[in-house]
């Protein structure tokens, strides 16, 4: 045969069991890893050379190497060369005949990869701007087999060091600090051991901002079109980088142990961030190009943060596998915001009140669909189960969870605890199991039922202030889930907020509730004009049901709350309430119109906002929506048009997502908002606002896109010819959108998805929710799982019409249908149905169906919409 082995197989890669990890871990243990790429040989393909020592502690029945190549050129164990028809296209068997038991062994391949596009393994992304080619590598969950051959799983840590040839005139950063050994030749200094999927490699012609700070070198990356954005925004990163540190050193006692500190923005990124030790990766929209809000900016502090407490929670002591997959990421949901809060240097006093009206409502939501699961324990028999799994559960409610532990064993021992366990794991793996026990040594208190309850039980609890007779003590009602009952204890706030003299009168009482009755002796419940809210500061984990002189009192009184926690928990309970069916979405829309524009902090005016137009345009009846939204746009130019300039990027934004006004809208083309003067991406926002409404020519858009040739600009575009409301249009966008070799990366596949949506009327998309569903399952063979989940996530068809369900349920009831779209139809499908369940219960029957009218984007984002494609 020839010397050469090429994968037949072109498909995605068969997913790691849980059941092989544990068999694998207990036969081997890897060292070190030393890895060569060869980034110079064009644009499609590079080469990859990995020799990978490791010890033999069993006689293993069943022993692979990973790897995901193209081609496999040579193997070799201990000198021996290997069947390269063994190969599979995904593993490569290891002979036990060629192992060399209770010794060191050396593994050797060489071999071609593919760039990828989809945001995995090795990604290459060329800026429209210049031309200029960019590549960063995402070995998360399991794509680090794409890029060098390694045993991948998360347990199997080791050492890594690389050595990198790149054109000239590039840049490397990865996680062992870069030396530049000679043109286009690069080495990375060996790391500290850490799992597989933390390895990263960024490699382009980067521009970079460096610092310093208590020893650790600090360094900012970005495409070299972005270095007005880089220049703009480095002193506040590093302002955030600085504090972050010292405030994680302080707290676990244990200095940051990966040597440099790098970040590098990067384009096409699926999520936020990624903590790949000394070179984390973030989303290149982070670097705002036009106006930034105090919530954008405090959300990307809040991403770097969180970021950079996996440093601890994840890298230096990692999940033994993926279902213990809180202990990073709802540990870090939780230092992020505690962070933030306590540090004078972050200047966010109030991040906890972020945490609630953005991270909240986003779990809020994945407990409410059938495929909710426990924080930690959800089964992950594959380590791809595990993918969809990174939601609102494991980050939000994980955090809220640790929230009530340190109500629990208190502050002092729950530090301790986390102090012993990180020094104990050091470089190491850790188990749920092992954390609990760290904690319960420190303070002294069996953990069993709690974690039971709070942990491993699905769904949450739901609270009512229950206020009896006359003069009776008012009583709080805990009432746990049928599917899933659990005896949680929440430590929990009531307020009650009663209008009088010109002012709003406050109680607030803490209680220790369990499910049933507990008394509120310190509170003093009036028959009028107050709002009776538990969980009031936010404390706990639960639905809050209002009762009926609360829910008829907020929408008046919700803007003379004082304190923004209680603002954020009423809002949360507009919008959860409205999802469950026990709040009219029209008294929702009375308490933006009413108490928004009362509003001062800068989150809940964003992302009140945000929901709020998405919110009616799926819930309300379509002759509704545009009443709705009108009042909507009424309510933010009022803001707009005030005093407090601090507000009218956000108001601007508003009214660019919701206006009808055509004639309002162009005119802002040629004179903008002065807060948004020369703002790109908020001109693309009201293009795409015109488009939608069949208001803007194909000339137009042209001159648009022309004028951006960016990356942000080359997305806007692609959704704005997605969006336009035509039969063509929708069959150029659906077939651009499943066609293979049409080479969109990830973001592109979003926007075209988004966009393909997009109609004022829902006929014209409702015929393609099927072809849709039907072309997901052929997307799979050439589609990354976790862009593909990102597909499914913004791109879901927000028809409101029993055919959508019909035709979800017809491909649930496929059993060869894969689980992650298995899942991720389930997940998605659900606000369609809570908004059927909430039309029927507070409207008249609609037999048309509804599309969704939903402008705002993905947070942190502006973008642009529709446009006449003739």
């Amino acid at each position: 045969m020839p010397s050469d082995a090429t994968s037949a197989h072109q498909q995605q890669p068969r997913s790691l069991a849980r059941s092989e990890a544990v068999a694998r871990a207990a036969a081997i243990r890897v060292s070190d890893y030393e890895i060569a790429l060869d980034l110079d040989r064009g644009g499609t393909h590079f080469g990859s050379t990995v020799t990978a020592h490791f010890a033999v502690h069993a006689s293993p029945e069943d022993l692979w190497f990973d790897l995901h190549a193209t081609e496999v050129h040579e193997a070799t164990l201990n000198g021996i060369p290997l069947d390269l028809a063994s190969w599979d296209g995904r593993r490569l068997p290891l002979p036990a005949k060629a192992l060399i038991a209770d010794s060191a062994n050396t593994l050797t391949v060489t071999a071609t990869m593919a760039y990828r596009r989809d945001g995995s393994g090795l990604h290459r992304s060329v800026d429209p701007a210049d031309g200029e080619a960019y590549l960063y590598q995402q070995s998360f969950l399991d794509a680090a087999p794409s890029v060098f051959g390694c045993f991948d799983q998360p347990d199997l840590k080791a050492r890594f060091s690389l050595r990198v040839r790149t054109p000239h005139q590039w840049v490397v950063i990865g996680n062992g600090a870069a030396t530049q050994q000679g043109p286009g030749q690069w080495e990375l200094a060996t790391t500290p051991p850490i799992s597989t999927y933390l390895v990263s490699v960024c490699a382009g012609p980067y521009v970079a901002v460096r610092a310093e700070h208590d020893g650790i070198p600090l360094g900012l990356f970005a495409r070299a079109s972005q270095r007005a954005e880089l220049d703009r925004w480095s002193e506040q990163l590093f302002g955030v980088t600085r504090a972050g540190l010292d405030a994680y050193h302080e707290l676990f006692g244990i200095r940051y142990p990966f040597g440099d500190y790098n970040q590098v923005f990067v384009p096409d990124f699926n999520a936020l961030a990624m903590e790949n030790p000394g070179c984390v990766t973030l989303r290149d929209s982070f670097l705002f190009r036009g106006a930034a809000t105090t919530d954008d900016i405090q959300r990307r502090a809040r991403t770097v943060t969180h970021e950079m407490a996996h440093m601890w929670f994840g890298d230096l002591v990692t999940m033994t596998w993926w279902d213990d997959l809180w202990l990073n990421e709802s540990f870090a949901e939780y230092l992020a915001h505690r962070v933030l809060t306590e540090s004078p240097a972050t200047s966010q006093a109030h991040a906890w009140v972020d945490f609630g009206i953005v991270r909240k409502p986003w779990g809020y939501a994945a407990e409410r669909a059938p495929s909710t699961h426990p924080v930690s324990g959800a089964p992950a028999a594959l380590a791809v189960d595990a993918l969809a799994n990174f939601d609102g559960i494991s980050y939000a409610k994980g955090a809220a969870s640790i929230r009530q532990l340190i109500e629990f064993v208190g502050d002092e021992a729950f530090l301790a605890g986390v102090r012993n366990y990180l020094q104990d794991k050091a470089f190491n793996n850790g188990t749920c199991a092992e954390f609990l026990g760290a904690i319960e040594a420190a303070s002294g208190r069996d953990l069993t039922a709690w974690a039971d309850a709070w942990l491993f039980t699905a769904d949450r609890d739901t609270l009512a202030v229950i206020a009896g007779e006359r003069d009776s003590v008012p009583q709080l009602l805990v009432t746990p889930p049928t599917a899933y009952p659990a005896a949680r204890p929440h430590v929990v706030d009531v307020g009650v907020y009663t209008a009088g003299e010109g002012q709003l009168h406050q109680q607030v009482c803490r209680v220790v509730a369990t499910p049933g009755r507990t008394p509120l002796a310190d509170l003093t419940l009036p028959d009028r004009d107050r709002v009776v809210l538990p969980n009031s500061t936010d404390l706990t984990w639960a639905a809050v049901d209002l009762d009926d002189e609360s829910l008829r009192a907020l929408p008046n009184l919700l803007g003379q709350i004082t304190d923004p926690l209680a603002r954020s928990v009423a809002w949360q309970t507009l919008r959860d309430g409205v999802a469950r069916a026990v709040i009219d979405p029209r008294t929702y829309l009375a308490a933006f119109v009413a108490s928004w524009p009362r509003e001062t902090y800068p989150t809940l005016v964003a992302a009140v906002a945000d929901d709020i137009v998405a919110t009616m345009g799926l819930f309300l009846p379509p002759a509704e929506v545009p009443a709705a939204h009108a009042a909507i746009a009424a309510a933010a130019l009022g803001v707009l048009h005030g005093e407090d300039a601090s507000r009218h990027t956000a108001a601007a934004r508003v009214v660019a997502r919701s206006s009808a006004d055509a004639a309002l809208l162009r005119s802002w083309l040629v004179n903008p908002p002065e807060c948004v003067a020369g703002d790109r991406d908020f001109r693309w926002l009201v293009v795409g606002r015109l488009c939608a409404a069949g208001r803007f020519h194909y000339h137009e858009l042209a001159a648009e896109e022309a004028a951006d040739p960016s990356v942000s600009g080359r997305l806007a575009a692609l959704l704005a010819r997605a969006s336009v409301p035509t039969e063509p249009a929708k069959q150029w966008a659906f077939t651009e959108l499943t066609r293979r070799d049409a080479g969109y990366s990830n973001h592109e596949l979003v926007e075209l998805s988004r966009g393909l949506w997009r109609s004022p009327d829902p006929w014209l998309v409702l015929p393609y929710v099927r072809p849709w569903l039907d072309a997901l399952r052929d997307m799979t063979g050439w589609v990354g799982e976790d862009a593909l989940g990102k597909v499914m996530r913004w791109g879901f068809p927000q028809v409101v019409h029993g055919t959508t369900l019909t035709a979800v349920d017809v491909e649930l009831a496929r059993p060869d249908l894969p689980d992650p779209l298995r899942r991720g139809f389930t997940e998605w499908s659900w606000p369609l149905r809570e908004a059927m369940a909430s039309r029927a219960r507070f409207h008249a029957p609609h037999p048309e169906p509804t599309h969704a009218q939903s402008h705002a984007p993905e947070r942190g984002q502006a973008r642009g919409q529709a446009v006449d494609n003739s």
